[in-house]
């Protein structure tokens, strides 16, 4: 009984830890499943990050080599283009100058002398008689408020009847100034005789003088001269050539065969093939429209076109009056030797008094000149220009021996003697 008993007690207790065992098992393999899923769950965001990171540094390297790109293309060197209307004028469109004679009153006593400038007495005379003056012939005003003066203006094209242009307006005689002064009704007048506008109007001086009683004076700018903004009305037009005929001349300002080209492949691109074609190195002619109001459109379109210049010729530039030299970005010397040097001549007098001696009874007191000669001759040493030199170098090199603009114009002019100069030499 007691054994029986014993063995089912052992038993029972076996049991229960085998069981206890494998649910510990299960639930460790359960714990190992759940940290792999936890694991395999931390890869796939581990890989985005990774993939999205080279991603980024991908495309900031590709940016970077863009903008290095596109600042090469920022800062090599463009060429200029400009428009057609700046570089071309249309053949028969173009200004009139026109010209008259009038007076001008109202002067504070700085106008023209009578005894000095007698068509201003004249003039005055026959303005007095249109107007039913009459002015005995025995009798020559003394007048000091009126000046003679000439009229001129320019006439723009398309400019209508009752339009106004301005004008200028000079002394021709010896009034000291016009300010305060009113021109008088002026006709003026076109080389062809003709009466194209009438001007009238109070002046606008900009220069002033002054005169004291001891013959001092003050001048600022021109006293004589004046302008009247809008001061004459337009009487007449001038007819233009527009509308005639079934094309139009384009005349270049500058005459260049690589310019007329390059501005008739750009007309025929933009307006169509065969519509502008070249009659010599200034002059392109253009097919328009018949009718007037296409052809202004057409025009408007043709002289908005862009059109890149031709390089203008080496040319060197020098006004001998005050030594003034300009040298164009295309001039190359050739190999040449130069050697400036500077030959100073200075003569200086001086004047000495020669006395006998005290108590002498012979001789006398005179006047001796003595001259002095000094000759500098300046040493500059020589320089040598290389086959191709171009600007920069030809400046670095004259600047170096000290050459001033006076010596740097007989340098130019020597080196187009020998034929070492490559350019034009030009002197106003």
């Amino acid at each position: 009984m007691c054994r029986a008993s014993c063995a089912a007690r052992t038993s029972r207790l076996i049991i229960p830890s085998r069981q206890t065992d494998r649910g510990r098992a299960h639930q460790l393999l359960g714990q190992g499943r759940d940290r792999q899923r936890q694991y395999h769950g931390l890869v796939r965001p581990i890989l985005q990050l990774y993939v999205g990171a080279v991603l980024i540094m991908r495309t900031i390297f590709f940016a970077r080599v863009c903008l290095t790109a596109l600042a090469a293309l920022l800062t090599a060197p463009q060429a200029v283009a400009e428009r057609i209307k700046d570089m071309a004028q249309i053949q028969g469109i173009r200004t009139n100058q026109l010209v008259g004679y009038g007076l001008v009153v109202g002067l504070d006593s700085t106008g023209d002398q009578t005894s000095q400038a007698p068509f201003t007495v004249q003039s005055l005379r026959n303005m007095l008689a249109q107007l039913g003056v009459t002015v005995p012939a025995n009798v020559t005003p003394q007048l000091k408020n009126v000046a003679a003066v000439a009229v001129h203006a320019v006439l723009p094209a398309f400019v209508k009847p009752g339009q106004t242009i301005d004008i200028t307006v000079n002394s021709i005689a010896n009034a000291k100034s016009l300010r305060g002064g009113s021109l008088l009704v002026t006709p003026l007048h076109g080389l062809d005789g003709q009466i194209y506008a009438i001007a009238q109007g109070n002046l606008i001086v900009s220069g002033f003088g002054v005169e004291g009683t001891d013959g001092s004076k003050l001048t600022v700018n021109v006293p004589s001269s004046g302008r009247i903004p809008n001061g004459a009305t337009v009487e007449l037009a001038v007819p233009t050539q527009l509308a005639q005929g079934d094309s139009i001349t384009l005349n270049l300002n500058d005459p260049d065969f690589t310019t007329a080209t390059r501005l008739v492949a750009s007309v025929n691109k933009g307006m169509g093939d065969g519509i502008a074609s070249m009659m010599d190195g200034s002059s392109i002619r253009v097919r328009a429209p018949i009718d007037i109001t296409q052809r202004v459109a057409f025009l408007s379109m043709v002289e908005n076109l862009e059109v890149e210049p031709g390089a203008a010729s080496a040319k060197v530039i020098i006004n001998s009056r005050t030594g003034t030299v300009v040298i164009s970005s295309h001039v190359i010397v050739t190999p040449a030797a130069v050697s400036h040097g500077s030959l100073s001549v200075t003569i200086k007098e001086e004047q000495t008094v020669s006395q006998p001696n005290p108590l002498s009874k012979l001789g006398q007191t005179v006047v001796l000149s003595n001259s002095t000669i000094k000759v500098d001759q300046g040493s500059n040493r020589m320089f040598l220009f290389k086959p191709g030199v171009e600007l920069d170098q030809i400046v670095r090199a004259v600047n170096d021996v000290g050459a001033a603009p006076g010596d740097l114009v007989a340098i130019l002019e020597a080196l187009r003697e020998a034929g070492a100069l490559q350019a034009e030499l030009i002197v106003i």
